[in-house]
C-alpha cells in the first residue's frame, strides 16, 4: 500500500528524532537499556539509483528460479541423473535424519517462502554474498518503513510491504485466505523473537492472517493436527508453521519430531521446508562449477544464468581431498599459478588475499557473520589457521572460499544523539531485499533493508555505529 501520510515541515534533525521515537523499542536487543534502537538512525530512507532499483525488483524472480533449479539438480543427483557430487556436497556433514528430510516426497518440490540475499553495493551494481531463507530483520524493516511513511516518505514495498508480502506467501503455501499460523522461534534464535512478535501482531491487526508467536514447546499436537492454545483456553488449528529455527539446531528444538510428523502427513504446512540442502552457501560453488554450467543453463534459461553469473561471486568448496598430479582447482590461482591444494593460498601476501573463508551451513558459525574470515584482514598466522580450520572441518561442516568484493563508498547522514545534530560519514552498503514467494514463478518484494557501515569496517552487519534504514528508488 503506497504511503498516504502528509509530509510534515520538519528539519532533518526533527525527522530523525521522530523516527527514533516512532520505531517500536525492543525489536532487537540493545546493549544500553536506555536506548530504543541499537543502530544509528537516518533522517530518510537510503536512495538507490533507478538502474539498481530495477535490478533488485527483477532479482527476486531469478532467485526463486535459482532455488528451484538447485532443488531440481539435488533431486536429480540423488537419484543418479545428474553428477553425484552435487548431492554429496550438499549432504556433507549432515546426520542421516536431516538428509532423509530433504528427500522426503512430501517436501521434495518445496522451496523457501522467503528469500533474502545479502547484496554488496559496488561501483558496477551489486554482488550477492549469500542467500538466507530464514532471515532476521523482517519486523525491523517493516516497522521502520511504517515509521518513515508517517513522515510521508516512501520505501520499497509501501507502508505494509513486509506484512502484506508475508501474508501473501502464507496464502500461497496454505491455500487459505486468512491462514492461522504459528511463527515458531527457538531459543537459539531468541534474538529475533521480538521482531517476529511485531510481525505476528501486525498481521492480526491488519486482518491479513491469524498469526501468533510461539515457542516450540507451546504448540499442541493431536492426531488431527497442530494447535495453538490462547490465554482464555481456546484452541486454534494451525494451517502453517513458520520455522524460525535453524536445522543444525533441530535436535535441540522441543516437539520437532511432532512438527515434522505433522508436516510429512500434510496436517500442517511447514515453511521454509526442512531442507538443509537449500541452506548451504556452497550452492554458489556448484553454480560456478564449469561441469555444471550446461545443467544450470537448462534449468534457468540463458539470460537469468548470465545475470546470476555476474551477481554470484566466484566460490569454491574447501575440499581437502587430494587431486591427481595433473589436477588443478578450476579458476583459482595463487601468485599467477594454478592451485591444486588450498594450502598453496597460505603463502599469498595480504594484497592477493581478496577472499572470504566461511562455513557453508549446518553450523552455529554459519549465520550472523560468526564464522566469516576476510583474508586481507588477517595476519599470516590467522590466515593459515583459517585455511587449516576449513580443511579439517570438511567432514563435519564444509567451508567455502569466496571472492571478496569491496563495496563502493557512499555518504550517509545520521542523527548523533549525543550531540543532538545530523552528521555524515563515509560508508559501504549492504542491501537486503525481502522477497516473498507468491506462486510457482512469482515473488513479491516486501521491502529492502540497507545497512551502511563505516568505511573502515571489513564486514557490513548491524553494528552500533552503522545506519540501518529502509530503501527507496531515487526520484
Amino acid at each position: 500500500m503506497p504511503c498516504t501520510a502528509t509530509v510534515p515541515n520538519l528539519s532533518a534533525r526533527e525527522q530523525a528524532h521522530h523516527l527514533y521515537e516512532a520505531i517500536p523499542p525492543g525489536l532487537f536487543r540493545v546493549q544500553d537499556e536506555n536506548e530504543r534502537i541499537a543502530w544509528r538512525v537516518s533522517p530518510e530512507p537510503f536512495a538507490l539509483s533507478a538502474s539498481d532499483a530495477d535490478a533488485i525488483e527483477r532479482l527476486g524472480t531469478e532467485l526463486l528460479r535459482f532455488y528451484r533449479a538447485l532443488n531440481s539438480l539435488y533431486n536429480r543427483s540423488a537419484r543418479g541423473t545428474a553428477p553425484a557430487f552435487i548431492a554429496e556436497y550438499l549432504d556433507q556433514g549432515k546426520p542421516e535424519q536431516v538428509v532423509k528430510l530433504a528427500r522426503q516426497n512430501r517436501f521434495k518440490q518445496d522451496v523457501p517462502g522467503v528469500i533474502r540475499p545479502d547484496l554488496i553495493l559496488t561501483a558496477d551494481g551489486f554482488v550477492a554474498t549469500e542467500l538466507d531463507s530464514i532471515p532476521g530483520g523482517m519486523g525491523f524493516v517493516g516497522a521502520m518503513t511504517e515509521a518513515y511513511c508517517g513522515l510521508g516518505m516512501e520505501s520499497f514495498g509501501g507502508e505494509d510491504g513486509i506484512p502484506a508480502g508475508f501474508a501473501a506467501m502464507l496464502r500461497n503455501a496454505t491455500r487459505a485466505e486468512r491462514p492461522t499460523v504459528a511463527i515458531v522461534v527457538s531459543d537459539e534464535s531468541a534474538d529475533y523473537r521480538n521482531e517476529m512478535d511485531w510481525l505476528a501482531s501486525t498481521l492480526r491487526q491488519r486482518n491479513l492472517a491469524d498469526a501468533w508467536l510461539r515457542r516450540p514447546e507451546e504448540l499442541v499436537f493431536t492426531e488431527d493436527g497442530f494447535f495453538i492454545r490462547h490465554d482464555d483456553g481456546r484452541e486454534a488449528r494451525l494451517d502453517a508453521i513458520y520455522r524460525n529455527f535453524e536445522l543444525f539446531d533441530l535436535f535441540n528444538v522441543p516437539k520437532q519430531e511432532l512438527m515434522l510428523y505433522a508436516a510429512r502427513h500434510n496436517r500442517v504446512r511447514m515453511t521454509p521446508p526442512p531442507k538443509a540442502t537449500l541452506e548451504e552457501k556452497l550452492a554458489f560453488a556448484l553454480f560456478h562449477h564449469h561441469a555444471l554450467a550446461p545443467l544450470w543453463r537448462q534449468e534457468l534459461g540463458d539470460e537469468p544464468f548470465e545475470r546470476l553469473q555476474r551477481i554470484f561471486p566466484k566460490t569454491w568448496v574447501i575440499d581437502p581431498r587430494p587431486l591427481p598430479p595433473q589436477g588443478t582447482i578450476a579458476g583459482l590461482e595463487a601468485g599467477g599459478a594454478p592451485v591444486s591444494d588450498f594450502r598453496q593460498l597460505i603463502a599469498l601476501p595480504k594484497s592477493e588475499r581478496a577472499y572470504v573463508v566461511k562455513p557453508s551451513g549446518f553450523s552455529q558459525l554459519a549465520w550472523g557473520s560468526r564464522g566469516v574470515k576476510v583474508g586481507d584482514d588477517l595476519t599470516r598466522d590467522e590466515w593459515s589457521e583459517a585455511i587449516e580450520t576449513a580443511l579439517s572441518s570438511f567432514e563435519r561442516t564444509p567451508w567455502i572460499l569466496q571472492r571478496f568484493h569491496k563495496g563502493k563508498l557512499v555518504r550517509q547522514r545520521y542523527l548523533d544523539r549525543d550531540r543532538d545534530e545530523i552528521r555524515e560519514y563515509e560508508g559501504r552498503v549492504r542491501l537486503c531485499p525481502y522477497y516473498f514467494v507468491t506462486g510457482e514463478q512469482s515473488v513479491q518484494l516486501g521491502g529492502v533493508l540497507a545497512t551502511i557501515a563505516p568505511a573502515d569496517k571489513r564486514l557490513i552487519h548491524g553494528m552500533s555505529d552503522a545506519v540501518m534504514t529502509s530503501t527507496i528508488r531515487t526520484a
